[in-house]
């Protein structure tokens, strides 16, 4: 087994690791940062994988942004939040079947005996493409304008509803 091998592993499991600690964990803030570790070993893995450009995107729009704004509307809506009643999901058994479901289904795609073979992209072309895309009107520009106006409406709510009652 080679270094990178070794590498992907220890990264993978860390990933899993800090993704099921996402969904377990009591505390919102504890479970944001465990959003942001398994955003940023998802990065690695893109980094590992030569996928460089995947892993900066990561890491700056999931991380850098996304992340950081879901901790802000936890911090802000805390007080809001304070209630104590119990934070149970009375229909984790439905959860818990679609999940083991799509478990499933992954593993049969993975053990299927034949794959379609890729065909070859010349990368330098695939990024420049795709950067006139995010960059034109006529691609993803609005898309993102879009989302953008999202969340910043997501955090001026948030802050509305954590502001002081007068």
């Amino acid at each position: 087994m080679s270094i990178s091998q070794i590498l992907f592993l220890i990264v993978g499991a860390v990933t899993l690791i800090s993704a099921v600690l996402v969904v377990t964990m009591r505390n919102l803030v504890h479970a944001a940062l465990c959003l942001i570790a398994t955003l940023f070993s998802i990065a690695v893995l893109f980094v590992l994988l030569d996928a460089g450009f995947m892993a900066a995107v990561q890491v700056v729009l999931y991380i850098g942004a996304i992340a950081i704004l879901i901790i802000f509307a936890v911090m802000l809506t805390r007080r809001v939040m304070a209630d104590g009643s119990e934070q149970t999901n009375s229909q984790w058994p439905l959860g818990l079947a679609i999940a083991a479901a799509a478990l499933a289904s992954v593993a049969a795609l993975l053990n299927a005996p034949v794959w379609p073979a890729l065909p070859s992209v010349d990368t330098s072309l695939s990024i420049s493409a795709l950067g006139k895309a995010l960059a034109s009107p006529d691609g993803y520009v609005v898309p993102f304008q879009i989302a953008s106006v999202l969340l910043t409406v997501a955090l001026v709510g948030a802050i509305a509803v954590a502001g002081e009652k007068k």
